[in-house]
């Protein structure tokens, strides 16, 4: 299928760095991302906050907007308040999503494990903004995947509104700080940061794909819109829409089936 005319929803937590989903809908040009904004009670990275965030009953709620909206696929765009839930809680909450929405749905978290087998990657580097006791489930989530995480770094930011105010300097900075000589790739997970204006110069920092939450959340999202036909290459977001390539069978698959390997 063209991309041209493809609609990708996205449930967003509370506000912090929503815009950077209509500057990749510019970027890219002919497709719908229209962005839901859900509840957020409390803005914490803490596992109990997060459970809360990622609520069945929140979730649930957005996606009926969606559906109204008439988008071709969901996203819960969130890596924390997805893989915090482990696989197989994640996997129930992209279900709930799915059946409330009306379509394919899937998560950040997942969204990266199928953008990283996508790229062939296995061995990554973690550049993430959380404290450690939440990164360390998105290691153990990406673990259940295949994916090795050969190096590991926590900024230790508690809220999304603070994550969202660091700027280009700072996040180029901080990625590239936190690179490892075995890792294939750098993963961003923090959907609150700010990344899409820069991921072509984060690439060329660290000479190696980096993927980042907001980035393979619209990847995810026009992935499954766009059916079997697949994405056509686009330049300025890095190398995973510059090169696009199937995910293999079996991996996080699309829509309501069971995410199993």
């Amino acid at each position: 299928m063209p991309q041209n005319g493809l609609s990708a929803g996205f449930l967003y937590p509370g506000y912090s760095a929503e815009d950077d989903y209509p500057a990749i809908e510019l970027a890219l040009g002919g497709v719908r991302l229209p962005v839901v904004h859900t509840l957020m009670r409390e803005d914490a990275h803490r596992v109990d906050a997060l459970l809360d965030v990622g609520g069945a009953d929140v979730l649930g709620e957005g996606a009926r907007v969606l559906r109204g909206m008439g988008v071709q696929s969901a996203v819960w765009a969130c890596t924390s308040g997805s893989f915090v839930f482990g696989w197989d809680g994640a996997a129930r909450q992209v279900e709930g999503v799915a059946a409330e929405a009306g379509v394919p749905a899937s998560s950040t978290s997942f969204a990266f494990v199928n953008a990283a087998r996508a790229l062939g990657v296995t061995r990554v580097a973690i550049a993430a903004t959380y404290p450690a006791d939440v990164a360390e489930r998105f290691v153990a989530f990406l673990g259940h995947a295949g994916i090795e995480v050969v190096a590991l770094s926590c900024r230790g930011i508690v809220t999304a509104a603070e994550v969202g105010t660091l700027g280009r300097d700072e996040v180029l900075a901080f990625v590239a700080a936190n690179d490892h000589p075995d890792a294939e790739a750098v993963l961003v997970p923090d959907t609150a940061l700010h990344t899409v204006s820069w991921l072509d110069e984060l690439e060329a920092r660290v000479g190696k794909p980096v993927l980042t939450a907001n980035q393979v959340s619209v990847w995810e999202g026009l992935r499954l819109a766009s059916g079997p036909g697949g994405l056509p290459p686009r330049t300025g977001l890095g190398r995973l829409f510059a090169e696009p390539a199937a995910v293999p069978a079996g991996v996080a698959e699309r829509g309501r089936d069971t995410w199993q390997l």
